[in-house]
């Protein structure tokens, strides 16, 4: 999962808009981060960590123009690498920036027709790369001596019959402006809005969360449908198009985990949808038989549905763990140690809240249980007397491989497992989980009619090309890459000081 922002305008100083923006979506990335801008030729700086920890002021300095597109990653596949950073970049043709939100299910297939076909190799493990290439492949066999938009809509249709996956893409073409499009299924999330800048233009940008866009003052914010790609030119309106689109299924785990909750997805409130998670949630609770005395969220995406459910349950709220503002989110660091290195240094408890009490812990999902584990040992040791752990969402017992870094089986808690063993790995004493239905009965409720993609929870894969044999690909291409990190982790170690 990551998040992108592009802009295209007036503005002298896009390069400052564009960081501002990625400030604003830094929970979708903590791994890489990268700004390029466009003034007749393209201006990049990208790196590894946080936005403030990798733009300096003789960076920002270069990155000229009035065109911009800026992303924040955490990898799905792939190291902590600069190499994996986006966006991406080539000369030919005319010159395309490139970056994007969401994971190739069929990388192999396409990184050996770009060589076969087209006598280009990766050098990367980054999926935008692919999508990049594939795209000036098609428009460099269909584009004249300048770029047009009628070749680049005809590039892009292309690009969407040949990549398979969830993806969001936004780009800057020289010479012809800003490109921004979704897979066919719209799986990740996009969206466009306007601005009037004070002398009057008319500028335009895009964004994986409309948060962005708002604070940065853009109005008539909308969604770029599924299988819709948009061309935003200098001083003209956009031209849209519904290139290719089979049905819309964006992702539910959006609204679970990694939307803020002042976004609005798909036209559904994060916040809403949270509340009724935590409405259903209570139903469950309720049927269990068990008994709290308190409801304690675990900070932050949790915080919402805990409250409602609290309400709900007429049991008591309290914010009894403390989160430590800057230790970034667990779930998505690169690797396993980070994540369980990460947690006690990122949370601690309120004794006062605990201490002899019966304790009902409530998070937004339990993946690989690392995490959940921990946070009941804090709660027992702060001296709870019972120890229930909620999970706002089903039970993970299936990879995604659209984007969210869940892509081996054996890494899921739940795969396989009943909820008493799982309760027992924790070291709690019951663990309840939402339905699937009332997990999307929640966002109906919260104004979508949508079917969305629960792949995580349910198996029901929306793309045609996700076989078993598929992801068992994944799988072991992501067992490899694991491994391949570890021999690397290992051999710095035992590296002379």
């Amino acid at each position: 999962m990551c998040g992108f922002y592009g802009a295209i305008g007036s503005n002298p100083n896009v390069c400052h808009e564009v960081y501002e923006a990625l400030v604003c979506l830094q929970h979708r990335g903590q791994d890489s981060a990268g700004i390029v801008s466009y003034d007749h030729r393209f201006h990049l700086k990208k790196g590894n960590g946080l936005v403030r920890d990798i733009f300096r002021a003789k960076n920002m300095e270069r990155l000229t123009g009035t065109w911009g597109i800026g992303q924040v990653r955490y990898p799905t596949f792939g190291g902590a690498t600069t190499e994996d950073a986006q966006p991406f970049q080539v000369h030919y043709p005319y010159g395309i920036a490139m970056a994007h939100n969401g994971n190739v299910t069929n990388a192999e297939i396409l990184t050996e027709w770009l060589r076969r076909e087209k006598r280009t190799i990766m050098n990367s493990s980054c999926d935008i790369e692919l999508i990049l290439a594939t795209f000036a492949a098609e428009l460099g066999e269909i584009g004249g001596v300048d770029p047009d938009p009628e070749s680049v809509f005809k590039a892009i249709e292309k690009v969407l019959h040949r990549v398979k996956g969830a993806y969001s893409v936004i780009s800057l073409v020289a010479q012809l402006g800003m490109v921004a499009f979704r897979d066919p299924h719209g799986i990740r999330p996009l969206l466009m809005g306007k601005r009037t800048a004070a002398d009057g233009t008319v500028e335009w940008a895009c964004a994986s969360e409309n948060i962005a866009l708002e604070i940065l003052g853009y109005s008539d914010i909308e969604n770029i449908g599924p299988g819709e790609a948009v061309i935003f030119r200098p001083g003209e309106d956009p031209l849209r198009r519904k290139v290719f689109s089979i049905r819309h299924n964006p992702c539910i785990f959006e609204h679970v985990y990694f939307a803020r909750p002042d976004s609005i997805i798909d036209n559904v409130s994060v916040y809403e949808a949270r509340r009724n998670f935590g409405i259903q949630l209570a139903k469950k609770w309720q049927k269990s038989g068990f008994h709290a005395d308190v409801v304690i969220p675990v900070p932050d995406s949790a915080c919402t549905s805990a409250s409602t459910m609290a309400r709900e349950l007429g049991i008591e709220y309290r914010e009894g763990l403390v989160k430590n503002r800057y230790i970034g989110r667990t779930f998505i660091m690169p690797g396993q140690g980070e994540r369980t290195s990460s947690v006690r240094r990122k949370l601690n408890a309120i004794e006062s809240e605990f201490k002899g009490k019966d304790v009902l812990l409530v998070d937004d999902s339990i993946v690989r249980g690392n995490t959940s584990r921990q946070i009941v040992e804090l709660a027992r040791a702060a001296g709870a007397k019972m120890v229930y752990f909620a999970s706002c969402s089903p039970p993970v017992r299936h990879p995604c491989v659209y984007g969210v870094d869940m892509s081996t089986r054996a890494e899921l808690i739940a795969n396989e497992t009943s909820e008493v063993e799982i309760a027992k790995k924790l070291g709690a004493d019951a663990v309840i989980y939402q339905e699937i239905s009332d997990l999307r009965l929640a966002v109906a409720n919260s104004g979508s009619d949508l079917h969305y993609c629960a792949a995580c929870f349910d198996g029901n894969y929306p793309t045609a090309d996700v076989s078993a044999e598929t992801l068992s690909n994944i799988e072991e291409a992501r067992l490899q890459d694991h491994r391949q990190r570890l021999s690397i982790e290992a051999d710095k170690v035992g590296e002379p000081g």
